[in-house]
């Protein structure tokens, strides 16, 4: 796939994050993995971001992450494209891009770069080396401690034909637009706030009607039906879904710092598809929390 498909891919349909799966120890559990990517990929994603946030890349080895990837791409060969996650210090990011490149996905959302603020021109270099790392196509993920600027964005985008993608983690709304206003369709445009869903219809007005799913890991049928009322300007869909599911489930999630992803966790093992515990420095919800998350889920019906 070439840089110009992956933009396309990423120009409609809802994406999500697959969960990667660990064992009681803590260790990958490629069986399980499998059948998780198996039974959400029929449910009509555009595509699913391997070891992207939510799949934990922050906790993953260097040895471990290739075959990961590797997994993905072949369980869901034919059936969705994978995109991975590829982050840290650049060496490692670049490491993580080539590894992915060589197992056949389809393209890399780079994560933001470890802790170390730095300033524009910083930024720049640590996108542009990975981007001339590999030819398949990059998705950049604005947030934390990496901001990029309309005029860096511009500057990256004229030297690295396969910069296809951006990503907001910020919920930066004049931000936004003024990155929009500078770069218009030379980039696809992703929301990737956590919840996502919250932010979807104000996303969607500034020209950013795709975003990537978290719930779609344990309720992927409500998360379809939330970004079809959110295409289809379907408000009363859209309020019903966030008043009895969405905000009760941000109260959960916002207890805990890291709750994000512990969650998500959460909420799979509740409906059958454990993907085991989350790994240090993350914390499993409570049995409490868990009752409570099971409550929201089960009002939703079968998925």
């Amino acid at each position: 796939m070439n840089p110009q498909e992956l933009k396309t891919i990423m120009g409609s349909g809802l994406l999500s994050f697959p969960l990667t799966d660990f064992d009681a120890n803590g260790d990958f559990n490629k069986s399980s993995y499998e059948k998780r990517l198996e039974w959400l990929a029929p449910y009509g994603a555009s595509a699913l971001f391997a070891a992207g946030g939510t799949g934990e890349f922050f906790s993953l080895t260097g040895d471990e992450y290739p075959g990961i990837i590797k997994t993905a791409v072949d369980t869901c060969r034919g059936v969705v494209p994978i995109i991975a996650g590829a982050g840290g210090p650049t060496r490692f990011a670049i490491q993580c891009a080539q590894e992915a490149e060589r197992a056949g996905a389809h393209g890399i959302l780079l994560l933001p770069h470890y802790l170390t603020e730095a300033g524009q021109e910083g930024l720049a270099a640590h996108v542009e080396a990975v981007c001339k790392s590999v030819k398949f196509g990059v998705i950049v993920y604005n947030r934390a401690t990496s901001r990029l600027k309309p005029d860096t964005l511009a500057g990256l985008a004229e030297r690295n034909p396969n910069l296809v993608g951006f990503k907001d983690g910020i919920g930066d709304i004049e931000a936004m637009v003024a990155i929009y206003q500078k770069m218009g369709d030379r980039f696809a445009y992703l929301g990737g706030l956590p919840t996502a869903e919250v932010y979807a219809a104000a996303y969607k007005a500034m020209g950013t009607p795709v975003y990537s799913s978290a719930v779609f890991n344990f309720i992927p049928k409500t998360a379809v039906q939330f970004y079809e009322a959110v295409r289809d300007d379907d408000m009363a869909t859209q309020h019903r879904l966030l008043k009895n599911f969405f905000m009760p489930y941000l109260e959960l999630r916002n207890r805990t710092p890291g709750y994000a992803v512990s969650i998500v966790k959460a909420g799979a093992k509740i409906v059958g598809h454990d993907a085991g515990p989350v790994r240090a420095p993350l914390t499993d919800l409570k049995p409490a929390e868990m009752e409570q998350l099971k409550a929201l889920i089960d009002a939703l019906g079968p998925q």
